[in-house]
């Protein structure tokens, strides 16, 4: 960890002073106790259209048919060496990495990746910028999602500090360009952002941080995250705005249920891909309250 984000946990041990929906708020992380305007609003917020979460039994019931079927399409991709590219993004703690587990739970590992790539090394540094990521793409055959990647650069890096505005910049630019090289090879490329509210995140840090199995999750990056909500806001809308095309297309899935968004994710996939053997009725008509594309979606 260096020095600034030391110093940042040092300044967020005491309680922060938040602004949430127009309102001044005071939210102590390491108080045991949930404050109730979170509780009260952790799932509608953002102006979430559900306010109740998806039954646990119609969830479970719903994603069994769904994991059948990425079964099948993990057939296929083997049989005819069909590839599959699936990025997944969004703020932290927005479910990126239960989504991925969801989806790969039945999978073959052999041909079915995650990548989730640490920071880059002093070589990695030096190399034009999607080399890493490039070489983690999917041979003939295979699944491979991306918890996080490329598009570190275009949210968390500039708001964090960790690039130039020139190298952001940049990167906006060079975005399309690169996309429709992995489209022109026949990939088949899901870009997918989850999107949550305010409250949503903050319960959701709140319960990493006081839990015993998941407290090593909760870092001080996701704790100066908490201040710089704006600051991601502003990012997010204009990376997804410069980088949504019609070859590439950003999935925007409002996350704040769990189990709506992972069903959401998987069915998408599932209905983009002609495979042999696909049951339509079994994958079910796509939530179109929570699921769309680009930036007219997000809210």
């Amino acid at each position: 960890m260096n020095k600034a984000l030391n110093d940042t946990a040092e300044e967020l041990s005491e309680p922060l002073r938040l602004s949430v929906n127009g309102s001044e708020r005071v939210f102590d992380i390491h108080d045991p106790k949930l404050p109730r305007w979170i509780e009260d609003h952790a799932l509608t917020a953002g102006d979430y259209p559900y306010k109740k979460k998806l039954p646990k039994k119609t969830y479970g019931k719903q994603l069994e048919s769904l994991q059948i079927e990425l079964v099948k399409l993990q057939s296929w991709l083997q049989e005819s060496g069909e590839r599959v590219l699936a990025l997944f993004e969004g703020r932290d703690a927005a479910g990126k990495g239960g989504s991925i587990a969801r989806i790969r739970k039945y999978m073959n590992p052999r041909t079915a990746r995650n990548v989730a790539l640490p920071k880059p090394t002093e070589t990695e540094r030096g190399q034009w910028y999607f080399q890493r990521y490039v070489a983690q793409f999917p041979t003939a055959g295979e699944f491979v999602t991306f918890d996080r990647s490329w598009y570190n650069r275009g949210v968390v890096e500039p708001v964090m500090g960790f690039c130039t505005p020139q190298q952001h910049e940049h990167f906006l630019k060079e975005v399309p360009h690169f996309e429709q090289l992995i489209v022109n090879e026949g990939i088949h490329f899901f870009k997918f952002w989850l999107n949550i509210g305010q409250e949503t995140q903050l319960k959701r840090f709140h319960d990493r941080r006081h839990s015993p199995l998941k407290h090593w999750k909760f870092s001080p990056i996701d704790m100066e995250g908490m201040a710089k909500w704006d600051a991601y806001t502003r990012m997010r809308d204009l990376m997804i705005r410069l980088t949504h095309t019609d070859h590439a297309p950003w999935t925007i899935v409002l996350a704040n249920d769990k189990r709506r968004a992972r069903l959401a994710v998987i069915r998408r996939m599932l209905v983009s891909l002609d495979y042999p053997g696909r049951d339509l009725e079994a994958i079910g008509e796509e939530d179109v309250a929570v699921v769309g594309q680009g930036p007219a979606f997000l809210r």
